[in-house]
């Protein structure tokens, strides 16, 4: 049941129509108070945001509501810089396209957050993604199955976007990837984001797990690469904790 929030009515219902065409629900409204207020009452599985919205703007939605909920968020703004991008995913937003765009693309991006999220054409995170491997890194554990973070024993919240980012890297501490690699990931078409979407969300996990986001010991950057989470040998490295391990 995605939901819309947009400044312009006539192009909010278009996109409504159009997502209702491709089976999904769809609800707009055109304020961003009322968009808390009908966030918080429906619930829906992915919203998307204008940024410039009377009485609330996008962004305030989107930090409030990022407080209180890991629903998909994806920003659709006219606002094209790189800062306005950078700024979105630092609040919480999992995606960020710019007007104009075309409304395919929009579907196909909201699909593939909804498939990321386990919550698209019915098919919710049920009991088979237990079955999901665990990866434990020193005292950092991702647990896919429980879409959970944890740091010495500690509940760390994240997007949908940050956890698919560090799912990828946890998957194979050592091995650097690429941000092509995981624009795939997070998107499966690479077309759809840009790798200022992965510096981003790496930027946004090492404020939420190291000790020292501006001396990284977890989240490595490989200049000229990509990005990887080390191989932690001891117990003082990384957030107290020592070893990889990979269980099911």
């Amino acid at each position: 049941m995605p939901s819309g929030r947009d400044n312009d009515p006539k192009q909010a219902d278009l996109i409504r129509r159009y997502l209702e065409r491709e089976g999904h629900a769809a609800g707009v409204v055109h304020d961003g108070r009322a968009a808390l207020e009908e966030a918080r009452r429906r619930m829906p599985d992915l919203l998307v945001l204008d940024w410039m919205m009377p009485r609330t703007d996008g962004l305030d939605v989107c930090r409030v509501l990022r407080r209180e909920s890991v629903v998909p968020i994806l920003m659709l703004t006219a606002r094209a810089g790189e800062d306005d991008l950078l700024l979105a995913l630092d609040l919480g937003a999992d995606d960020y396209m710019t007007k104009p765009f075309s409304r395919r693309e929009l579907v196909a991006r909201i699909r593939t957050l909804l498939r990321r999220a386990g919550q698209n054409a019915g098919v919710g995170a049920g009991a088979g993604a237990l079955d999901e491997p665990v990866f434990a890194v020193g005292s950092l554990v991702v647990d896919p199955g429980r879409f959970e973070v944890r740091v010495e024993g500690r509940l760390t919240e994240c997007t949908p976007g940050e956890f698919r980012v560090f799912e990828r890297l946890a998957s194979a501490p050592g091995r650097v990837f690429t941000r092509k690699q995981i624009l795939e990931q997070l998107h499966g078409i690479d077309r759809y984001v840009t790798t200022s979407t992965v510096d981003g969300h790496v930027m946004n996990l090492r404020r939420k797990i190291e000790r020292d986001p501006t001396r990284p010991g977890l989240l490595l950057t490989v200049y000229g690469v990509g990005y990887k989470v080390a191989e932690v040998r001891s117990a003082d490295e990384v957030c107290g904790g020592g070893g990889v391990s990979r269980a099911r």
